[in-house]
Formats: C-alpha cells, structure tokens, sequence
C-alpha cells in the first residue's frame, strides 16, 4: 500500500503509539508502538505488526501465539503523533488471556457492552471444543439444534409475557436468557455474533 510516511510524526526515538481496537465490539484491544518499518508492514501485509521496544526488533502479533489482528482500517489522530487501529482479532489480545490488555480496573467499573456477548459466544464455542462435566452448554450442544431452537421459543414466549405484565425485571432477565439461547445456535448453526451486527448494519435507512 503507498502511504506518504512523511505524514507520521514519529517521537524521537522513531517511534509511534498503536492503539488496536475491535472492529465488532469497539472495545480498545492494547497499545503497542510503531516505527516507520513496521507500520509499513502492517500495511503491506493486512496484519498488525509492532516494534518491541525491549527486544528492539519487529513482531507480528499472534505469530505464536496464533491471536493475529487483522486489520481493516488505519487512522492518525488530529496531530499525527497516534495511530488507531481497527482490528479483527483472533482470540485475546491480551498475553494473559483476557480480551484486553486493560482489565485492570482503576477507578468504576466499565460498563457492559456487546463484548459481553463476544465473550459468551466464545465460551460455547471452547465448552464445544473442550466439553466441561456439568455444562448446560455442552448439555444443549449434545443435544442438537432441535432442542436448542425449543429453548429460543420458550424463552421468547417469557421475555413477551415478562414485558406483558410489565415488569423490567423480569423482562431483563428473560431477555438475558432469550440471548445466550440464540448464541448457541449462533454457534451450532455456523454463524457468529459479527454476522448478525453485520446484517443489523445493513439495514441503517
């Protein structure tokens, strides 16, 4: 990909921050930094490649680990002195196994999101790939599609009758159950979350 470099204001040891965020959920992923021969291979190849700065050379994210970004969007910020990557990110991002490197909560907490969803769909599809003794996912999964589109009906039926009676409560728990049901046929049926928003986008008129 051509892209003037000269645009970049990289720091004086020529360097530049990275920040990664997903593409699906919004959540911001890690931070990492840049220099010009990385950025330039993040570019060229369509995966995220950072600048180690203990180890003073390049790598690609995921390259062992398999946990790859793909990244589908560039952007400086307002001085040039930031990058913003928009990623798809294979498994965590974080070395330690969570989602993001920035699960140490400060101060408040953060507030739900649809990473919640991600989340839960990618615990049925590892209770798929490593059953768990007493699992009522894997007890769904065992079970097939069939019963699993029983239990979206039935939980549709309560969230209507929940908010029938009008109470938010208990509409908000039905609800809850009502999706997590959708997410494992989601998963038994091939499909995964970023599918669903991605048709939900193309209805915007």
């Amino acid at each position: 990909m051509n892209f003037d470099m000269g645009k970049v204001k990289f720091d004086d040891k020529g360097l530049i921050p990275a920040i990664a965020q997903d593409s699906v959920t919004g959540q911001v992923l890690m931070l990492a930094y840049m220099n010009a021969e990385a950025l330039q291979a993040t570019l060229d190849s369509g995966y995220a490649t950072y600048f180690s700065r203990s180890r003073r050379q390049l790598w690609k994210k995921g390259e062992t680990s398999g946990h790859t970004q793909k990244v589908l969007a560039v952007a400086l910020d307002c001085d040039c002195d930031a990058l913003l990557l928009t990623v798809e990110q294979t498994g965590p991002a974080c070395h330690t196994g969570e989602t993001s490197c920035f699960h140490n909560q400060v101060l408040g907490e953060a507030p739900a999101t649809s990473a919640v969803l991600e989340a839960v769909y990618r615990t049925v599809a590892d209770r798929a790939e490593n059953p768990k003794e007493g699992s009522y996912t894997n007890y769904l999964l065992t079970k097939g599609i069939e019963k699993t589109c029983k239990k979206v009906g039935e939980e549709a039926s309560e969230t209507i009758i929940a908010s029938i009676k009008g109470s938010p409560d208990e509409t908000r728990y039905e609800a809850a159950d009502l999706q997590y049901h959708l997410l494992v046929l989601l998963y038994q049926m091939g499909l995964k979350p970023a599918d669903i928003w991605a048709e939900l986008a193309g209805r915007r008129h």
